[in-house]
């Protein structure tokens, strides 16, 4: 996708950092009790830039995606965090239409991969290819290498083409004939599933399940934002889905590990973390859960919840913003006692009740 940088309504955050590639969150220090502390928080004018920009974009994927604000400041959160997203929701409620507009406001590279039963894992990775000209082999790269990668209805390949995302999910990179090549940065994976239907699918294994840092639930709309998107859509050209080409391109390719950097300086004061670490423990022996989540989950919910404080404005991590990353983080990384489905309870019931439960750090 080409930038169109004179469409930006505002100033983007400062780039000097975008010469270097993402990295990972840095090693999780204790930050000091008073969240106030100049030395440990961005600078206020680039903090500020930063949230303005991310809060555009927000406002602009809004105007693509009736009545999913939830999923659109969750996806926000893991592009601010680095990670990748699982998108679970019945037909027709928007899930590639998601991540359509997302391309659309970001001016980096977008590819899209429909796995069907039939998809090879090269398919998605690469392969190599004879030329004869030069009577060599040469590596074709596959659509893999790009900044945003769609990968619709991702159960409806068989567990070998599901593998093939294994080593870029967690490695940022892809090894062809003995090469490993590192895919663009940033990168990252929106994979899209459908939670009903069962034939024709076949299960993420749990290792692939844990490289996605939020599995995000899309539901049905509320009655009035459902009265707006036939309004909306009812007036297109297109027949059943909302237009994405009138949306803005804000944010920029080098804008991202600027965003990302600054995500992750956000003060985390030492009993937030341990809060984090002890919600994630709970659920290794909670009454109800047969397994719990594992370390990644742990790491994954400080990110997030330091994107989302990003996100809202705030100038630090709180109790509050783990506790509403929390469901995401841990729905799939952890696994309902046979019982429980017999009667028809959720995972979310169940996390839920251990977010009540486990003692937050107060004010």
């Amino acid at each position: 996708m080409s930038e169109e940088s004179s469409t930006q309504p505002i100033d983007p955050v400062d780039s000097d950092a975008a010469s270097h590639a993402a990295a990972p969150a840095p090693t999780e220090t204790a930050a000091p009790a008073e969240p106030a502390a100049n030395a440990d928080k961005p600078a206020v004018s680039q903090f500020q830039r930063a949230t303005q920009l991310v809060r555009a974009v927000r406002d602009e994927l809004g105007k693509a995606l009736i009545g999913q604000q939830t999923v659109i400041d969750e996806v926000l959160c893991a592009l601010l965090a680095g990670g990748h997203v699982l998108i679970e929701g019945v037909p027709g409620l928007g899930k590639t239409l998601l991540v359509r507009a997302l391309a659309r406001c970001f001016g980096g590279q977008f590819a899209r991969i429909q796995f069907t039963p039939d998809l090879m894992p090269s398919d998605v990775t690469g392969h190599a290819v004879y030329d004869l000209a030069s009577e060599q082999f040469k590596l074709r790269q596959g659509p893999v290498f790009t900044n945003l990668l769609l990968a619709d209805e991702i159960n409806r390949a068989p567990a070998k083409t599901q593998a093939a995302l294994l080593e870029v999910m967690q490695e940022r990179q892809v090894t062809l004939e003995g090469n490993a090549l590192a895919v663009p940065r940033p990168f990252m994976v929106l994979a899209t599933q459908n939670p009903i239907e069962q034939e024709g699918t076949y299960p993420l294994p749990e290792a692939e399940l844990d490289r996605f840092m939020l599995k995000l639930r899309m539901d049905y709309p509320e009655h009035e934002e459902e009265l707006e998107l036939v309004r909306q859509v009812t007036r297109s050209a297109r027949s059943d889905m909302l237009e994405v080409a009138a949306l803005r391109p804000l944010l920029r390719e080098r804008d991202v590990p600027v965003l990302q950097k600054i995500c992750a300086e956000l003060p985390l004061d030492a009993q937030v973390l341990d809060y984090a670490v002890r919600l994630v423990r709970a659920t290794r022996d909670w009454p109800g859960l047969v397994f719990g989540a594992g370390p990644r989950a742990s790491i994954a919910l400080v990110r997030c919840a330091r994107a989302r404080a990003l996100l809202r404005g705030g100038e630090f991590v709180t109790p509050d913003d783990l506790k509403a990353c929390a469901p995401a983080v841990l729905r799939h990384r952890v696994r309902l006692a046979p019982e429980l489905e017999i009667e028809g309870r959720e995972v979310d019931q169940v996390l839920a009740q251990l977010l009540d439960q486990v003692a937050a750090p107060r004010s």
